[in-house]
C-alpha cells in the first residue's frame, strides 16, 4: 500500500513513519501544502492523508483540487478541529473520512484500511448501473442524469449516497445503516452528518413537490420517485 501524508508536524509523521514500516506499509511524508500537492499528481497512492493546516496550500484546498480534477482517490482528512461544520466541510469537499487530533495510529489504520477496501471494490464491481423512470446513474463514469439533464454539482459523498438509496428503492435506511453503507464502516461521528448531506442533496435534484429522497419519522430515510412530497 502506498499511503501519502501531507503533515507538517515532525511527532505525528515520525510516529505515523515508524507504525507504517511495522505494518509493511510505504510511506512518503510532506510537510508542505505545495509540495503535496506536487507529490499527489505523480499518481500511484492508495490513500492520501492531509493535514487540515499546513504551510503553502491547506488540506482542504488540495482536497478541493483533487476532487475538482476527477480523481477519487481515497482522502482522510488529519484536523485538530472537531466541531460539525468543520467535520461535514471536509466531507462536503470530498475527502472520505477524518480523524481528529490526538488520535491512536491503530485507529488511523483502520480508517485507512476501509477507505482502501471500499475503493478498491468500488474499482473491481464494475458498471452497476441504476435506471428509474426519471434518474439514469453510472456507477462506473459517476455520472447522473436527471430526466435526461446532467448533474454536475455533486460532490462524491452525495453521488454515494443517491447511488446507494436508488439502488434500494423505497427501502427505509437508519443513519446509522447509510453511515456504515455508504461511508464503509461503523462512523465515530455525528449521526447529523447524514441529516446534512440528504438535506442538499434533496436541495439538488428534487422540489418541494418531488423531493426523491423521503424522511421516515423515527426510521431513517428512503428513495421513492412515486410518493408525493411532504419534506417541507
Amino acid at each position: 500500500m502506498n499511503v501519502l501524508v501531507v503533515e507538517d508536524n515532525e511527532s505525528v509523521t515520525s510516529m505515523l513513519e515508524m507504525f507504517f514500516i511495522k505494518e509493511g506499509i510505504r510511506g512518503e511524508f510532506v510537510h508542505d501544502g505545495n509540495e503535496g500537492y506536487k507529490r499527489y499528481k505523480e499518481g500511484g497512492w492508495d490513500v492520501i492523508i492531509l493535514d487540515w493546516m499546513l504551510p503553502g496550500m491547506d488540506g482542504v484546498s488540495i482536497c478541493r483540487k483533487i476532487r475538482d480534477e476527477g480523481s477519487q482517490v481515497p482522502v482522510i482528512m488529519l484536523t485538530a478541529k472537531d466541531s460539525e461544520s468543520d467535520q461535514v466541510l471536509g466531507l462536503e469537499l470530498g475527502a472520505d473520512d477524518y480523524v481528529t487530533k490526538p488520535f491512536s495510529p491503530l485507529a488511523l489504520m483502520a480508517r485507512i484500511r476501509a477507505v482502501v477496501r471500499r475503493y478498491q471494490g468500488d474499482k473491481n464491481s464494475g458498471s452497476q448501473d441504476v435506471a428509474t423512470s426519471d434518474f439514469m446513474i453510472s456507477k462506473e463514469t459517476r455520472e447522473v442524469l436527471l430526466n435526461g439533464e446532467p448533474l454536475t454539482n455533486l460532490t462524491p459523498k452525495e453521488f454515494e449516497l443517491l447511488y446507494y438509496l436508488s439502488r434500494h428503492p423505497r427501502q427505509v435506511f437508519s443513519r446509522e445503516q447509510l453511515l456504515e453503507r455508504v461511508w464503509g464502516y461503523d462512523f465515530y461521528g455525528d449521526e447529523r452528518t447524514v441529516d446534512v448531506h440528504i438535506k442538499r442533496l434533496r436541495n439538488k435534484i428534487g422540489s418541494k413537490e418531488k423531493p426523491y429522497l423521503h424522511t421516515v419519522w423515527g426510521v431513517g430515510y428512503k428513495f421513492d420517485e412515486t410518493a408525493a412530497g411532504d419534506e417541507g
